[in-house]
């Protein structure tokens, strides 16, 4: 199986050559079918019909690291400098206690351009 790139978002344009999940359940499900590449993600991923706020991104790489996921890099595309920070740094906690992969590329920082067109199904 070829691996693929994921984006992980609830809003933003999905970049070309990425696979698209809107919310914590679409990426649990990509990540667990399929070898992944790059993982991007967001930390906000929407809240629902009366205001709570949904799984987000730090929920995924909790799930990722429990689980003992494997990607080859991933990308923090977030604008949340907290949710970012909890997200690099639960990742690079996990890499030191072995409950992913050492060789795990992580970055702190986008590896695509952050664009929104108001077209939550554009992909």
């Amino acid at each position: 199986m070829e691996p693929i790139n994921l984006f992980v978002d609830d809003l933003r344009d999905c970049p070309v050559g990425f696979t698209l999940a809107r919310n914590f359940e679409q990426a649990i499900e990509i990540l667990r079918m399929n070898t992944i590449d790059i993982l991007t993600l967001d930390h906000d991923l929407g809240e629902d019909e009366h205001g709570k706020e949904l799984p987000n991104g730090y929920d995924l790489v909790k799930y990722f690291c429990e689980h003992g996921l494997r990607v080859n890099r991933i990308y923090l595309h977030t604008d949340n400098p907290v949710g970012r920070n909890n997200m690099y740094e639960t990742l690079l906690a996990a890499q030191r206690r072995g409950f992913i992969a050492s060789d795990i590329e992580i970055y702190h920082y986008p590896i695509t351009e952050n664009k929104y067109s108001g077209t939550s199904d554009l992909v």
